[in-house]
């Protein structure tokens, strides 16, 4: 009986060691998302950092090329050649990204060689 009671022992200190063991490690994993999650945050803050003074800089471009030309043609001139350009180059880019749209937004080629397939069976079927 001894046996018996040593072995119950023993399963029962199993059981506690390994739901220790458990709630340690969901700590540890509950710490460690933390502190991963707070590196996500900064990264993505300066990510957004990084986009906002990389627009400034664009915007600081433009204005210069403006006051560039001004020292070719008038002001109002300037403002409305760059910004003309400015413009072509957001159409362009517009339709090259509708076009990736359309070719994404199409069947794929294994559904179009599918429907051929049963097309040509029923085809078949019915001679």
């Amino acid at each position: 009986m001894n046996t018996d009671t040593s072995t119950a022992q023993l399963v029962s200190q199993l059981s506690e060691q390994v739901s220790r063991l458990a709630r340690d490690e969901i700590r540890l994993a509950v710490v460690e998302l933390k502190d991963k999650g707070k590196h996500a945050g900064v990264g993505a803050g300066m990510f957004g950092a990084a986009g906002v003074f990389a627009w400034w800089g664009g915007l600081s471009v433009v204005a210069g090329l403006i006051l560039l030309l001004t020292l070719v043609v008038p002001p109002w001139a300037a403002a409305l050649i760059v910004a003309a350009a400015l413009l072509l180059v957001a159409g362009v880019a517009a339709l090259v990204g509708r076009g990736q749209v359309r070719r994404a937004a199409r069947p794929l080629q294994v559904v179009e060689n599918v429907h051929d397939d049963i097309a040509a069976i029923k085809e078949g079927a019915h001679r």
